[in-house]
């Protein structure tokens, strides 16, 4: 599949699933994860204006076994239905895992695989092309490269150049620890390949050509975040700007409430869910159960934002 034709399909709000599980066992929630597919597709994340992504860092990837990945993708393509797309994470330290999950993403129906620089051990740039060169012959399936320098690699437009005779790199999610190398990779290569944003630079990386966005409060507040998306699309960037100033900026807040209690990502997604009458459940260890202590201050955040149907309080 060429560019162009992934690149539509990866267009708008990318969103990052939180995976469910089942207390106290926490087993995967598959019929969880299912209800969650549709309440999204069910209001508006399509083909066009979004993408979801299954297993990626909120979603828990380091805590999943190989098969309970792939069963994960599994549900959420399969619910999914060709409505919207789905990139299934492969990060992994053992590329012949990639390898199998990647060969299941494409049997399974996904557009693309997210993949990221090895991590733990710290490469070169020579060693993570090669590493992503060596997947890309393996399975023929599109790409999306995360960027994630806080594992110990930091890419560079050098190396970003090489990795684009990869045919298979469709896309870049894309982070940087400053802001001008961030807005540098994009004015070099925005036209060249599908930037998503994972920057929180959203005005910005459209107005510089990039075409999508990741975007946590989509899980549980799509109609919102498809506002939001027009916002950007018809180039309202003022009134882009505050909205995001005063969902995402909460959002992140909260986060960073979270954050001196426990590591993790996915906690803030799940209470949310929770909050609006879908499944939920705690994070698996090591990331500590913050719903006792943050479940009030979330729910007066998500009544702040505009969520409809808030539960409780």
């Amino acid at each position: 599949m060429g560019h162009h034709k992934i690149a539509a399909q990866l267009t708008g709000i990318y969103v990052p699933l939180p995976t469910l599980f089942v207390d106290p066992a926490l087993e995967i929630n598959l019929a969880g994860m299912r209800r969650h597919v549709r309440f999204l597709v069910d209001n508006g994340i399509r083909t066009g204006v979004g993408v979801l992504l299954a297993g990626g860092g909120a979603g828990e990837f380091s805590t999943l076994d190989t098969e309970e990945r792939i069963r994960l993708a599994e549900a959420v393509i399969a619910e999914a239905d060709g409505k919207v797309g789905v990139v299934v994470g492969v990060q992994h330290t053992n590329p012949r895992e990639i390898i199998k999950l990647c060969r299941e993403a494409k049997r399974l129906g996904a557009i693309a695989v997210q993949i990221a620089p090895p991590f733990y051990e710290v490469s070169t740039a020579a060693d993570v092309y090669e590493f992503l060169a060596g997947v890309a012959e393996a399975v023929d399936i599109p790409q999306v490269l995360y960027t994630t320098y806080w594992t110990g690699f930091r890419i560079t437009d050098a190396l970003l150049e090489r990795l684009l005779k990869i045919p298979q790199l469709a896309a870049v999610k894309l982070s940087s620890p400053s802001g001008r190398e961030f807005e540098a990779f994009l004015r070099s290569f925005a036209d060249r390949v599908c930037m998503i944003d994972n920057q929180l630079e959203y005005v910005k990386t459209h107005m510089l050509g990039g075409r999508a966005i990741n975007l946590h409060p989509a899980n549980w507040h799509p109609a919102w975040a498809l506002k939001f998306w027009k916002l950007l699309e018809t180039r309202q960037y003022y009134d882009a700007q505050r909205e995001m100033s005063a969902v995402v900026g909460s959002c992140y807040d909260m986060y960073g409430e979270i954050g001196k209690y426990t590591g993790g990502e996915g906690h803030l997604d799940k209470i949310c869910l929770e909050l609006i009458g879908l499944d939920s459940s705690r994070c698996r260890p090591p990331v500590r159960d913050v719903r006792t202590l943050f479940r009030d201050r979330v729910r007066k955040m998500l009544v702040e934002t505009g969520v409809p149907g808030v539960r409780g309080g």
